[in-house]
């Protein structure tokens, strides 16, 4: 398995979930054993001179890779959830759009330390920004964040104050 054989097996779906979005489907990659396990040795690759201590993870693709990373490198994980799916006293961070707007919530308890962010996709980067600004607040620290796939035309790394990482980029 190489870079350019992942990439091809990404399905691309034009107009979903609405019209002019291609969707980057990843159900290929974490359905392929060697696939799925190639992406995960590459994440952990890009993010192990971090001096990470946990991993955190954005809802909801993001929890495969994060998972799967957390448990290579024998660190604890952190979700970083959509509103209304955490119990408890949790941290909410409400960012925008481009079609409205949404709110991410964390449990403090479980953010501290050395915190590598990863997601699935990186788009325009306010889900990525909005997650890096609650683990902040927690009182953690974010060394990098890392995505399996990057839009590289939308920019999104450019609303990023940390290291970020990407494996396949488009």
């Amino acid at each position: 398995m190489d870079l350019n054989e992942l990439e091809s097996i990404i399905t691309k779906i034009p107009d979903y979930p609405k019209p002019g979005i291609l969707f980057y489907d990843i159900s290929p990659v974490i359905n392929n054993a060697e696939a799925f396990s190639f992406t995960i040795n590459k994440i952990k690759e890009k993010i192990v001179s971090y001096k990470i201590d946990k991993i955190a993870a954005i809802d909801a693709r993001g929890f495969i890779f994060g998972a799967a990373v957390a448990q290579k490198m024998n660190l604890g994980l952190t979700l970083i959830r959509k509103i209304g799916k955490l119990p408890g006293k949790v941290l909410k961070k409400k960012y925008d759009l481009e079609y409205g707007t949404n709110t991410l919530e964390a449990n403090p308890l479980y953010l501290n330390g050395r915190v590598a962010l990863i997601d699935d996709l990186l788009a325009t980067g306010g889900t990525a920004k909005a997650s890096i600004e609650l683990i902040r607040e927690s009182g953690a620290e974010v060394t990098c964040f890392c995505t399996f796939i990057e839009l590289e035309f939308l920019s999104g790394k450019d609303n990023l104050d940390v290291p970020y990482e990407s494996i396949i980029k488009y």
